[in-house]
C-alpha cells in the first residue's frame, strides 16, 4: 500500500464494509472529519490512531506507513536466543469500551513463583476475560520460546484484554 494516509484509511474502511459515518461514530468524530482525512485535507489526531488502527484491523505502524511487513504477533525463539525467565515480563493491557486502559507489568519470575505456590496473580480482577486466562499455559509457552502477543480476548461488552511477554 504505497499511498497517502487518507487513501489507506479510505481503502481499509471500505474493506471492512464501513461507511464514513459508521467509522466516525465508532471514533467519536464527525463524518466530515473522516471525509477530510480520506481526501488528505487533514490527518486524524494522534490520540485517535490506536483506535482507528484497531477498527481497521492493522497496526498503527502499518496505518501510517503502508508497510505491511510486520513481525508476527507471536514469535518462537530458538533456545540460544531465549532470555532467562527472571529477565522477562508478563504485560497485560485491559481496554474498556469507553477507552479507559489499565496496564499491568508482572515479572515472569513472580508469576512462576505464584503458580508454584497455587496462587493466581490475576485473581485481583473481576474481569471475566482475565479469569479464563491460564497463566500456567502461558508460562509453559514462554519456556518453549514463545514471545509477543500471546493472548487477546474481547469480552461480550467490547472490552479487550491483551497479554504479551517480552
Amino acid at each position: 500500500m504505497n499511498t497517502t494516509l487518507g487513501k489507506r484509511i479510505a481503502a481499509l474502511r471500505r474493506e471492512k464494509g464501513l461507511k464514513q459515518d459508521e467509522l466516525a461514530e465508532k471514533l467519536g468524530v464527525s463524518p466530515q472529519a473522516v471525509s477530510k482525512w480520506e481526501n488528505d485535507q487533514t490527518c486524524p489526531d494522534i490520540s485517535i490512531l490506536p483506535q482507528l488502527a484497531k477498527i481497521l484491523g492493522i497496526s498503527v505502524d502499518t496505518l501510517l506507513t503502508g508497510d505491511e511487513q510486520q513481525e508476527p504477533a507471536v514469535r518462537m525463539l530458538p533456545e540460544e536466543q531465549r532470555k532467562d525467565i527472571k529477565d522477562m515480563f508478563l504485560r497485560i493491557v485491559i481496554t474498556s469500551t469507553d477507552g479507559d486502559s489499565v496496564r499491568v507489568n508482572i515479572p515472569l519470575a513472580i508469576v512462576e513463583v505464584a503458580l508454584e505456590n497455587g496462587l493466581n496473580p490475576l485473581q485481583v480482577s473481576d474481569s471475566d476475560a482475565l479469569k479464563n486466562i491460564d497463566l500456567g499455559k502461558i508460562l509453559n509457552m514462554v519456556k518453549q520460546g514463545a514471545i509477543g502477543n500471546l493472548v487477546e480476548v474481547e469480552s461480550a461488552d467490547g472490552a479487550t484484554v491483551r497479554v504479551f511477554v517480552e
